[in-house]
């Protein structure tokens, strides 16, 4: 039997280099496309943070659900943000998902190690509003008013502070096992922000959460659970002034098993299923 070696590709993937005039960073976008013709008014969009761990997880189930016909999936446009190394969770990811920072305010890590650059969020997001989503839009056809941000623990942080910030950049919005807890929990001050800024008489653009935790991290030293519970009971009484909050807890799954169950209901959710 004559065997021979042949690379992995996903199916209908392209990938792209980009590097950014406002971080001064390469980044790798993933881009994959659906199979037959688009929409007359486009595909839906689902931008994915840490492209390199959760782009193949998103892309291929996002093609294989739609595939099989299954209620709630149709075609979906995936674009995973990820960097040049092959790393799954590379140390550049702390500059891009984290506001400015006070580093006194950071635990220990794990293993004492320092901690990496912080900071470069609102760069990040820059990025992703002026350079990526405009070359995206112009080079497939793209639902302008089906576009959703999907993040997982500090890309939860991101897309959290995202839509407190920015709520009009997209219209759906994924944050699973968001840090909460980041430098002393400073997202609480954009969240009070958009939360007073978002009343009736200003007629905000409607907007749709969908937060989740596992249920394994209610025991997380930084109140992983305890912090979006409490989030959430505070961002649904604003349902009346155009927020619509989904919140889901997933039975025995901790900080990172519970990737592969939140990416079904992510995919779901960005589809307005």
């Amino acid at each position: 039997m004559k065997v021979s070696e042949q690379p992995i590709t996903l199916p209908r993937t392209t990938v792209y280099n980009m590097v950014s005039t406002h971080t001064n960073r390469d980044y790798r976008i993933s881009v994959s496309v659906p199979e037959g013709e688009a929409p007359s008014e486009g595909y839906p969009v689902l931008y994915v943070l840490d492209g390199n761990a959760l782009f193949p997880l998103c892309a291929e189930s996002a093609r294989v659900l739609k595939g099989r016909g299954i209620r709630g999936f149709g075609p979906l446009v995936v674009v995973g943000i990820g960097y040049l190394t092959e790393g799954n969770f590379p140390a550049d990811r702390f500059y891009e998902l984290t506001p400015p920072t006070d580093r006194a305010s950071l635990p220990p890590r794990p293993g004492g190690e320092e901690w990496p650059p912080t900071g470069g969020g609102d760069n990040f997001l820059r990025f992703i509003e002026e350079e990526l989503k405009p070359a995206i839009e112009e080079a497939y056809p793209i639902d302008r008013s089906k576009q959703a941000l999907f993040g997982h623990s500090l890309g939860g942080l991101f897309t959290l502070n995202t839509m407190f910030t920015k709520p009009d950049l997209f219209q759906t919005y994924i944050a699973g096992s968001p840090s909460i807890w980041w430098s002393n929990r400073c997202v609480l001050e954009a969240e009070r922000a958009f939360t007073a800024n978002r009343t009736v008489e200003s007629d905000p653009t409607p907007v749709r959460l969908l937060m989740t935790i596992g249920e394994e991290e209610a025991s997380h030293p930084n109140r992983m659970l305890h912090n979006a519970e409490e989030m959430y009971q505070r961002l649904k009484t604003l349902e009346e002034n155009g927020l619509f909050v989904d919140f889901h807890v997933f039975p025995g799954e901790g900080h990172l098993s519970v990737l592969p169950s939140l990416i079904g209901r992510a995919i779901r959710f960005a589809l307005h299923k």
